[in-house]
């Protein structure tokens, strides 16, 4: 699992149709301290997410096509949480 925070939505003409009624969002991710990285994934929407949101997203290609329940589509990441508060062990 990663941390990150939705930077947009990523809009694309011609698409494997797995992603047509699926929305992708941009996510940068944020380290412990939920300073982004300047890394970035764009993952598929599972929970309704939009710009700003920080989330969690599923980085394994084969977990994420467990989620979306197609084993065989091209999917990497997934957003599968909304974040509300991040505590940290000290």
């Amino acid at each position: 699992m990663k941390i990150g925070r939705i930077a947009g939505t990523v809009v694309s003409t011609v698409c494997s149709p797995v992603y047509e009624e699926r929305k992708l969002l941009l996510c940068d991710l944020l380290d412990e301290n939920q300073r982004p990285t300047g890394d970035y994934l764009i993952a598929v929407d599972q929970v309704g997410a939009g710009p700003g949101e920080t989330v969690l997203i599923l980085d394994e290609g084969n977990s994420a096509r467990q989620i979306v329940a197609l084993a065989d589509a091209p999917i990497r990441a997934v957003v599968v949480g909304i974040v509300d508060e991040l505590e940290l062990g000290r």
